[in-house]
């Protein structure tokens, strides 16, 4: 067991390093995609509401753009660091390329809680974000999205100093946006609803019927929501759910053996996923600690929340019974813990092609507001499973030819189609 500080960055150049050697790539190309191509810090001084002024620390991290515009969200956290940030821009250019749609990857953020911050306040931390880089994003060169604490009237606030300094209607500029102001119809649903798109053909490729399955699910936010709202749909039943309480300032977790009502816990929840703890004790949940989560008796994990969530130090928690992971969060499981997963034989689900139902559905997004016409939600999340359900076939059919594990076909493929964008571009 390692006590050395967990590094986001590290560990995906570690999983890039891997794959460019399987792959064979030349050393300039690994050089090239181990590092972001460009990288913004900067200074972002607020007027508060008491009259003072604090000064925020903001990222934008464009990691690679040879396939297409750079995508990626924008999180407002506490502990964002710039090493997250330059990770998760990555992670984003393998997740469109896996996906097979024409973009690149990159990443923003900004340190900070938006549960401390008044709606004034925030608003002008999303406007100074757009100031600071307006001249280095938009919708053909870097298209923002929503990512944790931040959602669609953020994006709007964004959108609208984005447009005011550059004197026109740019809608295509950032995705996430509110139905009616751009957005795209099925959008809030997309993430968690691909996660169990991709789960749906895993367990056909396992032979199991999703009705005879039941989950374990950390995370309570947008993503886990959805997934279990599908998951459900399809037949499955989710028996433990976990969250942060901004209260206590640690996660609990939540069981209930006969299965969660996904409709009551709803109710409860404040809108950063946070379930209220003691009305879920009266509704007849057992509160337990928040890495409980791990450790039920069911055959599905599903990984919401944050990075870093299976690590060698709770990989051996996992029950015996659990066949399939699905990484609904971004970098859930760490490359030791990964190793573990593998000699068990459990299937995984890798992030960038499980979450990647957010990114598509942005695209998706991104395509309806440059063309100024929008589709039916139906339409859009025909798209979005026929989508994912490719990008699926196409790892997993990788992975049984060359014998790998489903995230090192899904890095082969990734890869491979953006070192040879770079090739054919002349870069490298």
């Amino acid at each position: 067991m390692s006590s050395k500080p967990f590094n986001p960055f590290q560990m995906a150049q570690a999983q890039f390093d891997k794959v460019a050697d399987q792959l064979g790539l030349d050393q300039a190309t690994k050089d090239l995609l181990r590092q972001p191509m460009r990288e913004y810090h900067f200074s972002l001084p607020i007027r508060m509401d008491d009259g003072s002024f604090k000064v925020f620390r903001g990222f934008r991290v464009q990691h690679n753009d040879a396939r297409g515009p750079g995508k990626g969200g924008i999180r407002f956290h506490p502990q964002e660091t710039i090493d997250t940030v330059r990770a998760l821009a990555m992670w984003m250019t393998w997740k469109c390329a896996v996906v097979n749609i024409p973009l690149g990857g990159s990443k923003g953020g900004v340190i900070c809680s938006p549960h401390s911050l008044s709606l004034r306040e925030q608003e002008q931390l999303c406007r100074a974000w757009v100031r600071a880089v307006a001249r280095d994003v938009g919708p053909v060169l870097d298209v923002p999205a929503p990512d944790v604490m931040t959602n669609a009237q953020h994006m709007l606030w964004m959108l609208d100093e984005y447009e005011r300094i550059h004197g026109g209607r740019y809608p295509g500029f950032i995705t996430g946006k509110p139905v009616g102001m751009g957005g795209s119809l099925g959008r809030t649903e997309a993430t968690g609803y691909g996660v169990v798109f991709t789960l749906r053909e895993a367990l056909k490729q396992l032979n199991l019927r999703a009705q005879d399955t039941i989950a374990s699910v950390q995370g309570f936010g947008n993503v886990a929501q959805y997934a279990i709202e599908l998951y459900h749909q399809v037949g499955g039943r989710v028996i433990c759910v976990s969250c942060w309480d901004q209260a206590d300032q640690q996660p609990y977790a939540y069981l209930k053996k006969d299965g969660i009502d996904l409709a009551e816990l709803r109710n409860i929840t404040d809108r950063f996923g946070g379930i209220d703890k003691q009305k879920a004790v009266d509704l007849g949940y057992q509160r337990l600690p928040g890495e409980a989560w791990i450790e039920q008796d069911v055959d599905i994990l599903i990984p919401a929340a944050l990075e870093h969530s299976i690590t060698a130090d709770n990989v051996h928690r996992i029950s015996k019974r659990v066949k399939l992971i699905a990484e609904g969060a971004n970098g859930p499981t760490t490359p030791d813990a990964d190793h573990v997963l593998n000699e068990r034989g459990i299937f995984v689900i890798p992030d960038f092609l499980a979450n990647a139902g957010g990114v598509t559905c942005s695209y998706l997004e991104q395509v309806q507001s440059n063309m100024n016409y929008y589709w039916e939600k139906d339409e859009v999340l025909g798209k979005l499973d026929v989508m994912m359900t490719s990008a699926f076939i196409d790892v997993s059919e990788t992975a049984r030819k060359r014998k790998l594990s489903m995230r090192d076909a899904a890095y082969t493929i990734a890869i491979a189609r953006v070192a040879q964008a770079c090739k054919d571009r002349g870069w490298v």
